[in-house]
């Protein structure tokens, strides 16, 4: 009897776990699909696809890497009404979470090693494997390694995951390294954590996605600074392997805040963009710059990024201020069908977005799912973009605003807020502050809105309310939440 109640306590335990509150979706799904679509690409019944890469192929198909560590190849993803043959490239290979092509070889990123992967007889069938580099080490199952698509001079950029997600037993983990196109391996970085997505900004610069975890309060976006340390000292014990980079860096207090260590560790990097916890996802994946020069609407240069656990993707955009990068979220698309890894944009301009639910809870209703975003040509009115200005921020809209409205200083609410920077798990939101918005020049257009602000604070979210703004056409906003990291207030007055 005893037996069988430590049992049931165990399962409620279990039960407990994966119940726990996911967070709540936006509640702008009907809204949002009358701006984008989600459209099925369908697969075979028998295949488990759990797709954690993409690379469109010089012919239009799609290539799809795969967690169970396959390689497609893919007609038809790309058609307005996708019926789609699939065919295997490669097998065998172990958790693809990088997927590149040039000159007639695919550039593969797996947990072990970055692989140069060829079909030297043209039959659709991989025949040379090329390892380019493996000096990192692997344990553990939660060992993944992230890598960029080719950066312009032919570099893999690769973000490694701590040792069981908290330590770094094997070399390297927890490090950024940069595989050259010989076979060199540079380090670039320490003090990741749990990366889940790697490559440009909209300005070229590398980054990475960092998960909510020990010394990360909440999910951001982080740049990959040479030399830098991102934030999670667990990975210090392999400076002997880099000593290009000098000594390890001082190890943070704890609990502290990210801007007061900053200051007394210099190479520590800031957070970028940080994704509030719950209201932004709460473990963010795949990322990609929308390049499609305006097929996919109205945020051509931004970054869209997926959410593994909420099933959703969302917008952000950075910019660099005083020298330090830092930049704003937004909301874009919720209801996709599972746990999302990677994304692609498309020669046609929509958007390939797919996943897996293995391994953690996540709100999409499928084990694993291949769907496209496609606009349907109608604009929605949103938050484009956020700028930070000396005395407030530059707020960027998709259509005119309504000039009365929107000259109105009470027709905006703002919050700010920061996270602990300590070595428990995540953090809740702290220091909360509520600047005055005390002006609102409206354009001549229309479409940007000064918000001149009392109380701005370094180092903090700053969390916007925009649902009383309307267009000049009398709609609302299809996303009034916007939330921007300041960690830099410019210096000098900037032109609008």
């Amino acid at each position: 009897m005893r037996i069988l109640i430590v049992f049931i306590v165990m399962l409620i335990s279990v039960g407990t776990l994966r119940a726990e509150p996911l967070g709540e979706y936006w509640g702008t799904a009907e809204q949002e699909a009358k701006y984008y679509r989600i459209v099925d690409i369908p697969f075979p019944d028998e295949m488990a696809l759990e797709a954690s890469s993409f690379e469109v192929l010089p012919d239009n198909r799609l290539a799809i890497g795969t967690r169970r560590g396959d390689i497609y190849l893919v007609t038809g993803a790309m058609d307005q009404y996708p019926s789609t043959k699939f065919q295997r490239y490669a097998a065998g290979l172990d958790e693809i979470m990088g997927l590149s092509y040039q000159d007639g070889s695919f550039f593969v990123t797996q947990q072990t090693e970055v692989t140069r992967i060829t079909d030297t007889d043209d039959d659709g069938r991989a025949d040379q494997f090329d390892t380019l580099s493996d000096i990192w080490g692997f344990r553990n199952y939660h060992e993944f390694a992230f890598g960029s698509k080719l950066d312009p001079d032919g570099n893999i950029w690769v973000a490694l995951c701590l040792s069981e997600s908290y330590q770094s037993k094997v070399p390297f983990r927890g490090w950024c390294v940069k595989v050259t196109p010989d076979g060199q391996t540079i380090p670039i970085c320490s003090g990741i954590r749990s990366p889940c997505g790697i490559g440009p900004n909209e300005h070229g610069v590398m980054f990475y996605a960092e998960s909510q975890g020990p010394w990360n309060g909440s999910c951001s976006l982080k740049v990959l600074q040479p030399g830098g340390f991102m934030g999670h000292p667990a990975s210090f014990n392999w400076y002997p392997l880099a000593k290009e980079l000098g000594p390890a860096p001082i190890v943070p207090n704890t609990p502290s805040r990210l801007l007061t260590e900053s200051k007394r560790v210099k190479e520590l990097v800031p957070y970028a963009v940080v994704f509030p916890y719950r209201k932004m996802g709460r473990s963010i994946s795949g990322f990609m710059v929308d390049d499609t020069g305006g097929k996919f609407g109205p945020f051509e240069n931004q970054i869209f990024i997926g959410d593994f656990s909420l099933s959703v993707m969302m917008r952000a955009t950075t910019e660099k201020v005083n020298g330090v990068w830092q930049g704003a979220c937004y909301p874009f698309r919720e209801g996709l069908a599972t746990g999302l890894l990677a994304c692609q944009f498309t020669p046609r301009g929509d958007l390939i977005v797919g996943g897996t639910n293995r391994g953690w809870p996540v709100r999409g209703p499928r084990p694993y799912a291949l769907q496209r975003l496609d606009w349907t040509g109608l604009v929605p009115f949103e938050v484009k973009e956020i700028n930070a200005r000396p005395n407030g921020f530059l707020v960027t809209f998709t259509k005119p605003v309504d000039r009365e409205i929107a000259s109105q200083p009470e027709s905006y609410s703002l919050s700010t807020y920061t996270h602990l920077y300590r070595q428990a798990y995540g953090s809740p939101e702290v220091d909360h502050t509520t600047p005055q918005v005390t002006g609102a020049k409206v354009s001549a257009d229309g479409l940007q809105v000064h918000l001149q602000i009392d109380g701005l604070v370094q180092g903090h979210v700053h969390d916007f309310d925009f649902h009383k703004v309307r267009s000049s056409e009398d709609a609302p906003l299809v996303h009034s939440n916007a939330y921007y990291t300041l960690n830099e207030i410019p210096r000098s007055p900037i032109a609008d």
